[in-house]
């Protein structure tokens, strides 16, 4: 009674807006796609959808299916590519999300040695999962998660991989470059600058300002490690990073790092993934890999 194609139809036309758009996609005609949602529709006896003009709006029923849509068909999709690749003979794909901005650096470090010792699995890093990336291991799209903050669920394992510091970057001439440690109170008259990410999951907020009540002079947020650091190198504010990463862009650009309060912010980086997975070997040579020494893996 309910096929693939139906949810199929259900998730393209949500995403694409009409139904023009999604017969498109599916490369069927507009009347085939209409003709299959309202069989499907007889056969339940509930309505999917209504009509607004050109557009559609899902009913209860068509949001629940939509919702099934977005869970099953990825690991539908995912099936069918490894049952092609066992048929080939070939060892599978790697998807890895990340919910690190800073670590990217770090990944590429471990995708170099690991594509040479494994060169039959292909490597995909999808960075559109940094907000999701829970969701998206449960629902099969991705296959690894790298994150500083693990949500510890049922059917999920993760595992801590390497430690850092959080610190305070700074130009090398800026007052606070020289302080032993800062605190608080000397952001309030700082930019802030930082990863477009929710405040309440940066470190710098959570563990630092809001605890004593402090917030910056003004917050702005960039996307890319590099043009963040030579804002800060350029006096245009202060941000907060890994140790490591600030040691290995001080020797390119006038940067200091500086801890953060009396006792520092310790922080760990994870990788997870999902249980069932764990015996693929490829994943577990992954995993074993990212777990060497940081500045062994940076130094490679």
């Amino acid at each position: 009674m309910l096929d693939r194609i139906h949810l199929s139809i259900i998730k393209e036309v949500d995403q694409q807006g009409t139904l023009t758009a999604a017969a498109d996609v599916l490369c069927l005609t507009q009347s085939a796609l209409s003709h299959s949602i309202k069989k499907l529709e007889q056969q339940l006896g509930t309505t999917i959808w209504t009509r607004e003009g050109r557009n559609v709006r899902l009913t209860q029923a068509g949001e629940y299916l939509l919702a099934v849509a977005n869970r099953v068909l990825p690991q539908l999709n995912l099936a069918e590519e490894r049952l092609m690749q066992f048929a080939q003979g070939d060892r599978g794909a790697l998807r890895i999300g990340m919910e690190c901005h800073p670590c990217y650096q770090w990944l590429l470090k471990i995708v170099s040695p690991y594509l040479a010792a494994w060169p039959d699995v292909d490597v995909d890093v999808k960075q559109k999962f940094q907000f999701g990336g829970i969701g998206a291991l449960f629902g099969y799209e991705i296959d690894l998660l790298v994150t500083p903050d693990p949500l510890f669920k049922p059917g999920l394992h993760f595992q801590p991989v390497f430690d850092y510091e959080q610190v305070l970057v700074v130009a090398s001439n800026h007052p606070l470059a020289t302080a032993e440690f800062v605190e608080p109170r000397h952001l309030s008259k700082e930019v802030l600058i930082t990863y477009p990410v929710a405040t309440d999951r940066l470190d710098i907020y959570n563990q630092f300002l809001l605890p004593a009540g402090i917030a910056p002079r003004r917050h702005k947020t960039i996307e890319t490690t590099d043009i963040m650091l030579q804002m800060v190198a350029s006096n245009r504010g202060v941000a907060a990073l890994p140790r490591w990463l600030v040691q290995e862009y001080a020797s390119k650009m006038p940067v200091r790092p500086v801890q953060l309060g009396a006792r520092g912010i310790a922080k760990q980086i994870y990788l997870g993934a999902r249980e069932a997975d764990l015996s693929t070997d490829y994943l577990r040579a992954f995993i074993e890999l990212a777990r060497q020494p940081l500045q062994k893996t940076l130094e490679s």
